[in-house]
């Protein structure tokens, strides 16, 4: 079931697995071809939360800033997706929920009962908002670039990979697809596009 009108397509993967150039080469590729498509960036990246703890070090993950990235994977792809035939997002809220298993003290008080409430919510959304989620599996250098967002989460690319992947095998009816390892950009978009036409999801 589409948001609305428009079909929703993920983009999920650990860290550095290529999920953002994927996202924006995939958009790109799909408007030459005369789809109305948009696409979501990475909430992390604009959140004033995670601008403090991780650019300018003060603080540390806690409950109000996974929350408040939680939330973003809800509004964020509901707003864009109005007016469009489709959306491409960067990760779900399953991505948040298990990185925030990761860094988070369970014996916090609410963590654990906040973080249950979100896995059921999300696992209640999911399969209405999301009609297909392409994992990538590879593992590029996360140093790379010298991408300041990735510092304190560069020992949890493994970890993140594993409870992601069970997120997401946790929610009910949703589409999982695995990328073949080793594709180059442009052969990733092309494996993407021939999966999404043979869901009929570029269908008008």
């Amino acid at each position: 079931m589409p948001i609305r009108d428009c079909r929703v397509i993920a983009i999920e993967g650990t860290q550095a697995a290529g999920k953002t150039t994927l996202v924006h080469a995939l958009t790109a590729h799909l408007r030459e071809q005369g789809v109305n498509v948009a696409c979501t960036g990475e909430p992390a990246r604009v959140s004033p939360f995670m601008e403090d703890i991780v650019i300018h070090d003060k603080g540390s993950f806690d409950l109000v800033a996974e929350v408040d990235l939680f939330a973003q994977h809800f509004t964020v792809p509901l707003r864009a997706a109005r007016h469009h035939q489709l959306l491409i997002t960067d990760k779900t809220p399953a991505n948040v929920l298990a990185l925030a298993g990761l860094v988070l003290d369970p014996g916090e008080p609410g963590v654990g009962s906040v973080l249950g409430a979100a896995e059921a919510l999300s696992r209640a959304w999911m399969p209405t908002a999301y009609d297909l989620v392409v994992y990538c599996g590879d593992r590029y250098d996360q140093k790379a670039g010298g991408d300041r967002m990735r510092e304190k989460v560069l020992a949890l690319q493994d970890p993140a990979d594993k409870a992601i992947r069970d997120a997401l095998r946790g929610v009910p009816r949703l589409p999982v697809l695995e990328m073949p390892l080793g594709l180059t950009v442009a052969e990733r978009v092309q494996w993407t596009v021939e999966r999404v036409d043979e869901m009929g999801l570029l269908a008008v």
